[in-house]
């Protein structure tokens, strides 16, 4: 699985609580392995084509695409700023 990180991926990752940093890391190391480890709850976000939620911890999510191999990462933060508006 190749990672790619947009701009605001890479803002708001930088934002985040050096602990929700480190979850943040292992939540990708898990999605590397399997889109469908039970701890990340990835979903597609209703009303949109191709982003797909993830859960880092009970509060903060991250957003991507995916095509094919490629996880294109979009955002992470907290639950409601990050799926605010997901396009």
């Amino acid at each position: 699985m190749i990672f790619v990180l947009t701009q605001s991926f890479k803002e708001d990752y930088q934002q985040l609580q050096t602990t929700i940093q480190r979850k943040a890391d292992k939540a990708l190391r898990l999605l590397a392995g399997s889109l469908r480890h039970p701890s990340l709850q990835v979903k597609k976000i209703q009303g949109t084509k191709s982003i797909y939620e993830m859960r880092v911890d009970i509060h903060t999510r991250m957003t991507f695409t995916l095509e094919g191999e490629t996880v294109t990462l979009r955002a992470v933060g907290s639950h409601d700023k990050t799926l605010k508006n997901p396009l």
